[in-house]
């Protein structure tokens, strides 16, 4: 399939990380255009990764005819105009996450990709993890016994200086802050395993208000929150505890423990982004300390193409891509998609209006069936 990759820089961002190396590793997909904001930076990009086609207006990458999907790697304030011209170029779409500003945002994407019948993709790739899908494997065979109680501390990125191409980070309303990207990806990692929330309380905290941006050293004022914690029962019955943090200088990366009757599992990893740092799982059974578990080779192979970016951020990137093009191919729901970015904002929202009101609130989500979509992406798609 011919991608298209909107917002790409030759020196730094995401696509250049993770979405670049990953679609090159895999032999379905061939990046066939790429545009920037500006003319220069497009011309940049398209000599930097060898690709020809460059633009500095989307709507001429999205005219191509070659192009099958639309990878969106902009800022997030930036998605639902781009990710609503590609749906309705009829392309389909890898937004990543989060998916919008806020829960109307998503829904409106979500919605348009539904009445368009266009499969879509949010970066929530920390499903797609080796590590991942090993500890549901082991919860599958009984492992712990019954869940209890699950547990996750970790640290976003830390201190009090940020670069300037992050400093929309800092406002609240742009929607890409300690909430929606640490809290998010780690969350959605947890309901994906454990199953969603059915109630949750939350506090949010704004510890840390004046960040200094690093190559001005001018100080800003930040109004998104740096501590999140919730604490709720998931709709198993199991008691559900997180907290991210921003506003500290060291101290437990990630850790995230699933105790059950039998025994206990302990996921860990550098900071709170399990789709992109590597994850190391501990297990025990009964009440002896848990040691480091050997991951199978079976999930680490899933995709033999992709074994040269194990360890890097493109790995679990190029899972969802692999992913995405088997759900075409077979009218699968593997990877998540603009429905399950919606259950994610809606959870999110939970969390906003606990920790706004200080009161217990109802969070569980419903999902949307996308399997008739794809199937019907597929079938158009043929030559």
């Amino acid at each position: 399939m011919g991608v298209g990759i909107i917002g790409v820089s030759p020196v730094r961002g995401w696509a250049a990380t993770a979405h670049i190396p990953a679609l090159r590793a895999l032999p379905n997909y061939e990046i066939r255009a790429l545009s920037a904001h500006r003319a220069e930076s497009a011309r940049a990009a398209g000599e930097a990764f060898g690709i020809s086609a460059v633009f500095s207006d989307h709507e001429q990458l999205l005219a191509q005819p070659d192009i099958d999907v639309v990878a969106v790697t902009v800022k997030v304030p930036h998605h639902r105009e781009l990710v609503s011209a590609a749906l309705a170029a009829g392309k389909a779409v890898y937004c990543e996450w989060p998916l919008g500003r806020d829960l109307d945002d998503a829904r409106a994407m979500a919605a348009l990709a539904a009445g368009h019948g266009t499969p879509t993709v949010v970066g929530l790739q920390a499903r797609q993890a080796p590590a991942i899908r090993f500890v549901q494997e082991l919860l599958s065979d009984g492992y712990v016994g019954e869940v209890l109680s699950t547990t996750m501390v970790g640290l976003s990125v830390p201190g009090n200086v940020v670069v300037q191409a992050n400093a929309y980070m800092l406002e609240q309303t742009n929607g890409a802050n300690v909430l929606t990207i640490a809290v998010g990806h780690s969350l959605d990692t947890l309901n994906h395993v454990l199953g969603e929330f059915a109630d949750l309380s939350a506090v949010s905290d704004l510890r840390r208000p004046l960040i200094t941006i690093k190559e001005t050293g001018e100080q800003i004022v930040k109004t998104a929150a740096d501590q999140i914690a919730v604490i709720g029962t998931l709709t198993s019955g199991a008691t559900a505890s997180v907290h991210v943090r921003e506003a500290v200088a060291g101290g437990t990366g990630f850790l995230w423990e699933i105790n059950g009757t039998d025994g206990t599992l302990r996921i860990t990893a550098d900071a709170a982004y399990p789709e992109i740092y590597p994850l190391t799982v501990w297990g025990a059974h009964g009440p002896n300390e848990p040691a480091a578990l050997l991951i199978p080779a079976a999930p680490r192979q899933t995709w033999p193409a992709l074994t040269s970016l194990e360890g890097t951020p493109a790995e679990n990137v190029g899972r969802a891509y692999a992913a995405f093009a088997a759900d075409i191919d077979n009218g699968t729901h593997t990877v998540p998609d603009f429905a399950d970015a919606v259950a994610r904002h809606d959870l999110i929202a939970a969390i906003e209006r606990s920790a706004a009101s200080g009161e217990h609130v109802k969070a569980a989500t419903r999902f949307a069936e996308p399997s008739r979509i794809l199937t019907r992406f597929h079938e158009r798609s043929r030559p």
